[in-house]
């Protein structure tokens, strides 16, 4: 026996990652393909390609595709706490905070970034990740709303979670040139002023 063979006798005896592991592997290549690709144009076999593992394996953990994209979208804690925290403060820096708030969390660290990605090119085809988008941005505003006693609370929470939904969409999944190539700050102090009169206007 070669030398190589006697190494692929002994890799194929070692011990094989753990399902957890694998599990994990799975989800990363799954986030990062829903997040680029979308729901439709992301399959299994690719993501099993991605994450080096069969696609047998891929459905002992999901049963099917919706499955995947379910576990994928949970949305990290990191991204719930930067909305939360956006409506602490004075509040006619409202809308400046909202605006950060929204462009920081699509646009952050992979971790934070991809769950959120993958939901909203999901949505376009996807009714449960419409339904996850739909209840996450608008529930995150609808509470700032609420603590400021606006009898219209949730019309004006779903105003403004169209707007930004449309700028992230514009941004960051359809590739709008002006806008995916404009500075932040500069969205920011375009959009803000909008914002802040819907969630929070002059009394």
């Amino acid at each position: 026996m070669s030398e190589s063979d006697s190494s692929t006798s002994r890799a194929k005896r070692g011990r094989r990652p753990g399902s957890g592991s694998t599990r994990e592997a799975v989800l990363s290549a799954a986030r990062a393909q829903f997040a680029v690709k979308g729901f439709t144009a992301t399959t299994i076999r690719s993501v099993a390609a991605d994450a080096g593992v069969d696609p047998s394996q891929v459905m002992q953990f999901f049963r099917n595709k919706e499955e995947l994209f379910a576990a994928v979208m949970a949305v990290p804690a990191s991204a719930l706490e930067r909305f939360d925290t956006a409506f602490r403060g004075p509040r006619e820096h409202l809308g400046e905070r909202v605006v950060r708030a929204f462009l920081a969390a699509w646009e952050s660290e992979p971790e934070e970034a991809q769950p959120l990605l993958a939901m909203l090119r999901g949505a376009i085809v996807n009714e449960s990740a419409r339904a996850q988008l739909a209840d996450f941005t608008q529930s995150r505003l609808l509470v700032g709303a609420r603590e400021r006693a606006e009898a219209d609370a949730e019309v004006r929470a779903a105003l403004a979670s169209s707007m930004l939904v449309g700028l992230i969409t514009g941004r960051d999944v359809i590739g709008v040139p002006t806008l995916a190539e404009a500075d932040a700050e500069e969205i920011v102090a375009i959009v803000a002023p909008a914002i802040q009169a819907i969630l929070a206007p002059a009394t």
